[in-house]
């Protein structure tokens, strides 16, 4: 029997720095908490089927809010993915958010939290998919985990290569706009991932439900590395 794998613990010896994925300041800037689930019945059809509606509601709540970011989203089963077929595959639609999403605008820089080789990345342009994709390769002491940073900008692609060694607090992508993140408010998907599974410039960001114990273990909550509170 495999031994779990404990990153909790990894992260906590002494000689494991994690730096930023984004800039903040915890002591004055401030979160939203976005619920993206049906009990948000402020969500309506109108807003999500319309990208822009959707952008504007989303910068609406972190005006009126006095919020730098909007973030959430693990462990969330939503009903915002029935905007798009691309989550619709198969006799049970895919709900099960495993990431974290952090909300603000086009072009926010995105930084390495520690030292990373690329593992791959790719343009995943359907609607409602990923847009540009890019997953880095941590050895943080024993554990070895990847993060897939997804809806970026497709210039964050430019000039990456399979095995690219990327140091700790790079600058080394940005949100992307609607044309080029999967057509959604701008926002990155942050998810760490254990085993990729072959898989390569891509892995699920949303589960079917029934599979939801299987992933939540391979997928473990961002809120470790992004340290976030309300």
């Amino acid at each position: 029997m495999n031994k779990p794998i404990d990153l909790v613990a990894a992260l906590n010896r002494s000689d494991i720095i994690i730096g930023k994925v984004v800039d903040f300041d915890p002591a004055q800037d401030l979160l939203y908490p976005f619920d993206l689930t049906a009990a948000n019945k402020e969500l309506t059809n109108d807003i999500l089927d319309d990208t822009d509606v959707f952008t504007s509601w989303v910068e609406d709540k972190l005006r009126l809010n006095n919020c730098r970011y909007g973030i959430g989203g693990y462990n969330e089963h939503r009903s915002i993915y029935a905007r798009s077929a691309h989550f619709d595959t198969g006799e049970e639609p895919r709900r099960l958010h495993l990431g974290v999403d952090i909300w603000g605008t086009a072009g926010t820089p995105v930084y390495n939290f520690h030292d990373a080789v690329v593992h791959s990345f790719k343009f995943n342009n359907n609607f409602g998919d990923y847009g540009g994709t890019i997953i880095l390769k941590y050895v943080l002491g024993d554990v070895v985990i990847h993060a897939l940073y997804g809806h970026l900008s497709v210039e964050s692609l430019q000039g990456l290569e399979e095995g690219m060694f990327i140091p700790a607090g790079t600058r080394f992508a940005a949100f992307g706009t609607k044309e080029e993140n999967g057509y959604w408010p701008p926002h990155l998907h942050f998810q760490l991932i254990f085993n990729m599974q072959a898989l390569k410039g891509d892995y699920p960001g949303v589960c079917q439900y029934t599979k939801r114990d299987i992933y939540l273990k391979n997928c473990p909550d961002p809120a470790v590395i992004l340290k976030y509170t309300f």
